[in-house]
C-alpha cells in the first residue's frame, strides 16, 4: 500500500539536501540569548549576606533551560526538516501583528509601570494582557488568575531569596 504525501493544498512537500533548515536560526538566537545570560550570571555581584540559593539560582536555571531547548530545538531540525514545496509560490504566511502589538505594549507598560506601581501591578497588568491577546475571553478569571501568579512570583522572590521586589504605591502593604 503506498501513503500519499500530499498536503492539503495539493502541494507535494520534498526535502532536498540542505534545504528546510532555515529554522536552525531559533535555536542560534537562543544560543547567543544564553551565552548573554551566562556572562550576565558570571558578572553578577551577590551580596555578601544573600541567603542560599542566592540571586543567581533562577536566571542560571532559565539559562540551562535555555541551551537544553535550544539543542533539542536543533536536533530536531537536522534529524526532521521540513519539506519544502515543489512550487515555492504555495507557501502562505500569516502574521498576526495585532497580537504581537498588543503583547509588546502589554511589556512596554510592565516595563514603565514596574517601579511606580510595583511589581503586583504592573505584573498583573503585563500577565492579563498576555492571556488577552492571546485570545482569552474570560477577563475577570484571567485576572484573578494573574493577581495570584503575580503575587506567588513576590512571595518566592521575597521569601525563598531574601529579594525585594518593586512595591511602588503598595509600598506600606507589601513589605
Amino acid at each position: 500500500m503506498r501513503m500519499s504525501t500530499e498536503t492539503p493544498l495539493g502541494v507535494q512537500p520534498k526535502t532536498a539536501p540542505g534545504a528546510g533548515r532555515s529554522g536552525l536560526v531559533l535555536p542560534g538566537i537562543l544560543v547567543l540569548l544564553g551565552i548573554y545570560l551566562g556572562v550576565g550570571i558570571i558578572t553578577m555581584e551577590v551580596p555578601e549576606g544573600a541567603k542560599h540559593p542566592g540571586p543567581a539560582f533562577f536566571p542560571i536555571l532559565i539559562t540551562v533551560a535555555i541551551f537544553v531547548l535550544a539543542a533539542l530545538l536543533a536536533l530536531q531540525l537536522v534529524r526532521t526538516p521540513e519539506p519544502v514545496p515543489a512550487d515555492p509560490q504555495g507557501y502562505r504566511s500569516y502574521s498576526d501583528w495585532k497580537t504581537v502589538a498588543l503583547v509588546a505594549a502589554g511589556f512596554l507598560a510592565f516595563a514603565l509601570l514596574l517601579v511606580p506601581a510595583g511589581w503586583l501591578i504592573s505584573a498583573t497588568l503585563l500577565f492579563w494582557t498576555v492571556a488577552f491577546a492571546l485570545g482569552s475571553k474570560n477577563r475577570a478569571r484571567d485576572l484573578g488568575i494573574a493577581v495570584v501568579f503575580a503575587s506567588v512570583i513576590q512571595l518566592a522572590f521575597g521569601a525563598a531569596l531574601g529579594l525585594n521586589l518593586p512595591s511602588g504605591i503598595l509600598e506600606g502593604l507589601i513589605g
